[in-house]
């Protein structure tokens, strides 16, 4: 009898051996591929069983949460809709993520390590905390500046503190309400399919997804390597540029739509845009001091990060003169984002050195402690410091006497450089008017802001639309409340 209690007490321990054996291949070797399984529905539901945390904008939340009453629990909210959409990206029950709302997708959730109070605290609980919140560089004013001055034209705006590189304004025209792909229901796919359909296409986020030709805007960096290259050593002596330009190896003139062009100076070229001599000073650089040129900016970087993966603008490092004479003009194969254009005038207002750009400035729990801070972006050096001074000059002689005056504002030191790209078959598409520009505000040891402009389709017929007369009021307007925000500052301390 005590024989038979032993081999069932054995085959009873032999029993639970397998259950444990069985339950730990489940939860620690199985865990990962179940959870990832689309039939699971338990960590949508644990998603979204809490609140997320919010995207903030002066210290004030953009973003929101609702109570559904219904199994996944809570849904996002957007107080400002269109304004803040091309920087907060939408979270949605039905289709995930994007740009911040994705890219602080773990704080924001509550899953990352950072918010949780001791190391591998949620590994060992499987838990998460409450959402942390995520506060932004961006400033009310000046967002709401470049979203009221585009007036839901297609367009973008973006605007750089150059000091540091944080983000000031990231604005996208025509936007959307992010609001409406919160839930899920027929509401929502419908109003998925109608934004997805839309020619305007709303959800595309122009300031960091969409590169242009950016046109006479990308002179200076043509400039910034004329310089640097010795290629001209004295900015106001005049060049050996015929007008018209015959193109390198071809029988193409290139025009100018200004006058006074031939032999003009580098800073007369700059001032009025003169296009034959900026592409023969292109070439005369040559392609390999171009490209490094471009390089230093920031084009064909395929890993810049806002932290929201920015589209690459491009400077092809593989043509002949003709080519390189156009691409010098902003003109061919060269395409940027306006961020990236941001990023020019700014290296030229911060003395040559360029910081990376970025939109956070710090990680919060929800309770308000920091676990993350940003602060200033890397810093790389886009020019010499006397070729960024020499830049300064001849900018601001484009506001003060040439073709950006729309973009002067009282008492305040501004620089900027128009820009009309053309684009479409034979160029026959509406140019893309192009104005950046940079303020530094009086008595200030630093620049305060840089704006870049892009307005696709301007209601003007074709003579008229540049990027004086549709952009700089715009970027005037941003620079304006940067001015403000930065007065108000100063009266603040």
């Amino acid at each position: 009898m005590i024989r038979h209690i032993r081999r069932a007490a054995a085959f009873c321990l032999l029993l639970l051996v397998a259950l444990l054996v069985n339950a730990a291949r489940v939860q620690v070797f199985e865990a990962d591929e179940l959870d990832a399984n689309p039939a699971n529905r338990r960590a949508t539901i644990a998603r979204y069983d809490q609140p997320r945390g919010n995207i903030l904008v002066d210290g004030r939340p953009v973003t929101g949460n609702r109570e559904t009453g219904e199994r996944l629990s809570f849904e996002r909210t957007y107080p400002h809709g269109p304004l803040y959409a091309p920087v907060t990206g939408y979270a949605s029950q039905t289709y995930g993520t994007t740009l911040l709302e994705n890219a602080e997708d773990e704080v924001l959730s509550g899953t990352d390590p950072l918010l949780a109070p001791l190391p591998f605290w949620n590994e060992f609980t499987r838990g998460r905390q409450p959402g942390g919140d995520v506060v932004t560089t961006v400033r009310a004013s000046m967002q709401r500046a470049a979203y009221e001055g585009l007036r839901g034209r297609r367009g973008a705006v973006a605007a750089l503190d150059p000091s540091t590189g944080a983000i000031l304004a990231l604005v996208s025209t025509p936007s959307y309400d992010p609001e409406r792909l919160s839930g899920t229901g027929p509401a929502v796919a419908d109003a998925w399919r109608r934004l997805n359909a839309s020619t305007t296409m709303p959800m595309l986020n122009r300031a960091i997804r969409q590169t242009y030709p950016p046109g006479s805007t990308f002179k200076i960096v043509t400039a910034a390597a004329a310089l640097d290259s010795r290629t001209v050593t004295d900015p106001s002596a005049a060049t050996d540029t015929p007008s018209p330009y015959v193109l390198p190896g071809t029988r193409t003139t290139l025009p100018n739509e200004a006058r006074g062009c031939e032999e003009a100076s580098l800073a007369d070229a700059i001032r009025v845009s003169c296009n034959t001599v900026m592409a023969h000073l292109g070439v005369e650089v040559g392609l390999d001091g171009m490209v490094e040129a471009a390089r230093k900016f920031g084009f064909n970087d395929d890993g810049l990060r806002v932290p929201s993966g920015v589209a690459r603008s491009n400077f092809d490092t593989d043509m002949s003169d003709d080519q390189l004479a156009l691409s010098s003009i902003g003109q061919f194969n060269t395409t940027a984002t306006p961020l990236q254009m941001a990023m020019v005038a700014s290296a030229v207002a911060n003395g040559g050195d360029l910081r990376r750009p970025h939109l956070v400035d710090r990680v919060t729990t929800d309770d308000g402690d920091t676990v993350r801070q940003e602060g200033a972006g890397a810093s790389q050096w886009a020019m010499s410091p006397s070729t960024a001074v020499q830049l300064q000059r001849m900018m601001v002689e484009v506001v003060e006497n040439g073709t950006g005056s729309n973009a002067a504002i009282d008492g305040v030191r501004v620089g900027g450089k128009t820009g009309t790209a053309q684009h479409g078959v034979d160029n026959s598409g509406l140019p893309y008017a192009w104005f950046i520009s940079w303020a530094q505000a009086p008595g200030s040891g630093r620049p305060s802001v840089a704006v870049a402009v892009v307005v696709e389709d301007a209601s003007a017929d074709r003579a008229d639309i540049s990027g004086g007369g549709s952009a700089a009021p715009i970027a005037r307007a941003v620079m304006e409340a940067a001015l403000d925000e930065e007065e108000e500052e100063e009266a603040g301390r």
